[in-house]
């Protein structure tokens, strides 16, 4: 008897794929027996490689265009992969990702179940078709596609899998001591918080609640924290530990799993975090934070009420940024009190 084959399309950014596993494992549960693929992007597909849910990862690299998915490997074309998808026969696709090429693509790939958004002008690609609903967490989000397809939704819950030898090769660089990840850096910059500002919550983190600050991230990061602590201006308690460029993805999300806590500006290191349930204070800007924010009971999400919000960065400030600039540094400082006693 031919096994089912189902492949979910869900490529680009690392939050983004994070948020998928609750999706993953309610498939897994409705369909026990049959072969599940998905296809992700290089660097940020990484994040979940360890996933049980999944037999097999495609990874779709077609572009540059990202700075945090750029591999090193020579990239495909489009219709490179519309040969392989159509050579694997799936019997079902889920399009997660919301955009027009992601559902041509399994289109042309001749899946016959095709299951996905009804957004981006594309519903007519599609076999079934799902409401989008924009002030909806993302995560349910992807569980509204399962439901409309039949199949119960058990949970919303996130969880990640680390590789023990590389839980081994962190280690010598964990700190002696507890510690708080610092993640001031995003996609996009007009999601940051001031520098001005984290330095602020480094230095209560250091002098006021004994956790040794550390900063993850590429080598590129790494001047932005430097900068961030030239606004401190006293001694500090806990020397904070600058680790940019020494990790790939996979070691940042094994490093992370042995934080005491995460604050950050709206990225993808906070999904992370939240994945590992780590404790999370989240400061949100611009995007919608409903649909983004950091999944978990305890974490922290912190945003303004402005009535622009959300904007979507899809034209420039009139007001320079005033969400991000209400959440002051002690309001942050509350949330980690509360997190931390």
């Amino acid at each position: 008897m031919k096994k089912h084959k189902i492949l979910v399309m869900r490529y680009r950014f690392v939050g983004d794929t994070i948020l998928t596993v609750p999706f993953l494992r309610n498939l897994r549960k409705g369909y026990p027996e049959s072969q599940i693929d998905m296809l992700v992007a290089p660097v940020s597909g990484e994040v979940i490689e360890n996933c049980p849910y999944v037999d097999n990862f495609i990874y779709f690299d077609t572009t540059k265009k990202h700075r945090y998915e750029n591999s090193s490997v020579k990239k495909k074309t489009f219709w490179s992969y519309v040969k392989l998808l159509r050579k694997e026969k799936y019997d079902k696709v889920y399009v997660l990702k919301r955009s027009f090429s992601s559902a041509l693509l399994a289109f042309l790939a001749g899946i016959p179940k095709r299951v996905g958004f009804d957004s981006e002008g594309r519903g007519f690609l599609l076999t079934k078709r799902v409401k989008y609903i924009e002030n909806r967490h993302e995560a349910d989000c992807f569980l509204d596609v399962l439901e409309k397809d039949g199949l119960k939704v058990y949970d919303n819950y996130l969880e990640n899998w680390i590789d023990s030898k590389i839980t081994e090769k962190i280690k010598p660089f964990l700190p002696q001591g507890k510690f708080a990840l610092v993640h001031a850096t995003s996609g996009n910059v007009h999601k940051e918080w001031s520098e001005e500002n984290f330095a602020g919550v480094v230095e209560f983190l250091s002098n006021e609640k004994d956790l040794i600050p550390v900063f993850l991230g590429t080598k590129s990061d790494s001047k932005k924290y430097e900068r961030i602590l030239s606004h401190i201006k006293t001694s500090l308690k806990k020397e904070p530990l600058n680790l940019c460029g020494k990790f790939d993805l996979r070691e940042s999300l094994a490093y992370t799993s042995f934080a005491d806590l995460m604050v950050g500006c709206d990225s993808g290191n906070l999904h992370m975090a939240a994945s590992l349930h780590i404790p999370v204070v989240g400061v949100y800007g611009p995007m919608n934070w409903k649909k983004w924010y950091a999944l978990g009971e305890n974490n922290k999400i912190l945003h303004s009420d402005l009535p622009c919000i959300p904007c979507g960065l899809k034209k420039k400030c009139k007001f320079d940024y005033k969400c991000l600039k209400d959440i002051s540094v002690e309001t942050v400082k509350k949330a980690i009190n509360e997190l931390i006693l």
